[in-house]
């Protein structure tokens, strides 16, 4: 294989430190040409110097000087704010865009570079999450693959491999779930920040791990799953795996099912949707079945956990739903973080975004833009008034 060259937007999050480990242990194979960080500017200067991109992007614009100091005398351009971060997805010498932006935010650099024909390692769910039909049509126009870097996607991706003239006649995403798996809403009344953000088996970005903990991260893995695969909303379900060593199966129209296994690493995903088609060797650590007694399952509890149920809800209804759920969502995991809301009332400041933001079932990337705008200012709303 030709050396990859690759943009990591987001490297100094977790996906992104993670791609980075991966492109370490395959240093013949991939050459990083463009880093970018929102605000982590210590980590992205380490990065900077030890991979010496061409481009190195700091989006809050208050850091940009510091950063421009740091890596001055060395063949690196340095450029700040959000344009700034769309636009470096243009450069030439890209093969392959590794998206981990947290949140909407990864939808504009997403379409630029489809625009521009590169492939996307895609790590950000929001991009189809908001805009799934729009970002799909782009790829197929533009011949761009999206090669799924969340690892149910990549475990569904690597299940359909030589299986494309045969029907899918369910796909099975698994769920952990989270450290309040079992728990009943009395619980959930009262839990904390810091016991929210204790995955029992991922190590993840507290946005991520939050969304875990309510179950809004599987929801939006449904909806990507629809437009990654092009399946209708029946044919996508979840089942909780406690373990998370079975990452997602494929059921075909016979009735005989794939699944992908492995421990819970996202170096493996990440790898694979940079190698892709190939598999490399490498020194992760393997799954050993003596050392796992036992795999259960279960059923998701969507009455308990309700942000599951409002994410299938919005796919099924289509239009401008899903826009408004991830908009809304950014704005109340933000808040619980902050310790501005409470666990369950994230869910009901989502429902109520909801109800007052209409659908709309035409749409271009200015009105997906419009409507994520909108809904966060009626969920910040709801959340001050909540707060009297």
């Amino acid at each position: 294989m030709e050396k990859k060259r690759i943009a990591i937007l987001g490297s100094t999050g977790s996906i992104g430190t993670q791609a980075l480990d991966v492109v370490r242990a395959f240093p013949s194979n991939f050459q990083v040409s463009v880093l970018t960080a929102s605000n982590n500017v210590d980590q992205l200067i380490l990065q900077a110097l030890e991979f010496k991109p061409k481009i190195v992007v700091i989006v809050n614009e208050l850091h940009y000087l510091r950063v421009k100091i740091s890596l001055a005398g060395l063949p690196i351009e340095v450029f700040s704010g959000s344009e700034a971060l769309q636009a470096a997805v243009e450069l030439e010498e890209i093969d392959v865009v590794l998206n981990a932006v947290v949140g909407s935010a990864g939808l504009h650099p997403t379409v630029n570079a489809i625009r521009h024909g590169k492939d996307i390692a895609l790590a950000n769910k929001e991009t189809l999450v908001v805009a799934g039909a729009l970002v799909v049509e782009l790829a197929k126009e533009h011949g761009v693959k999206l090669l799924p870097v969340d690892s149910e996607h990549s475990a569904i991706f690597q299940c359909l491999a030589g299986e494309e003239l045969n029907p899918i006649e369910k796909i099975y995403l698994t769920a952990s779930g989270g450290p309040f798996r079992g728990k009943d809403r009395s619980f959930l009344e009262n839990v904390t920040r810091e016991q929210a953000l204790k995955h029992p088996n991922w190590s993840m970005g507290a946005k991520i791990t939050i969304d875990s903990a309510s179950l809004m991260n599987k929801g939006l893995e449904v909806i990507e799953a629809k437009w990654l695969f092009d399946l209708e909303v029946d044919r996508i379900d979840v089942i909780v795996h406690p373990q998370s060593i079975i990452h997602s199966i494929v059921q075909f129209q016979d009735g005989s099912m794939k699944a992908q296994m492995g421990l819970p690493d996202m170096k493996l995903p990440i790898q694979y949707a940079l190698t892709y088609p190939a598999r490399f060797s490498n020194s992760f650590p393997r799954f050993d079945f003596m050392n796992h007694g036992s795999l259960t399952f279960e059923k998701p509890d969507l009455d308990t956990f309700r942000n599951l149920k409002m994410a299938y809800q919005a796919l099924r209804e289509g239009g401008n739903r899903a826009c408004v759920l991830n908009a809304a969502n950014e704005v109340v995991v933000d808040a619980f973080l902050k310790d501005e809301i409470s666990f369950l009332g994230m869910s009901d400041v989502i429902e109520e975004t909801l109800c007052q933001v209409k659908n709309s079932t035409t749409l271009h990337l200015d009105d997906y833009i419009a409507y994520d705008s909108e809904s966060r200012i009626v969920a910040r709303d709801l959340i001050l008034k909540s707060k009297k």
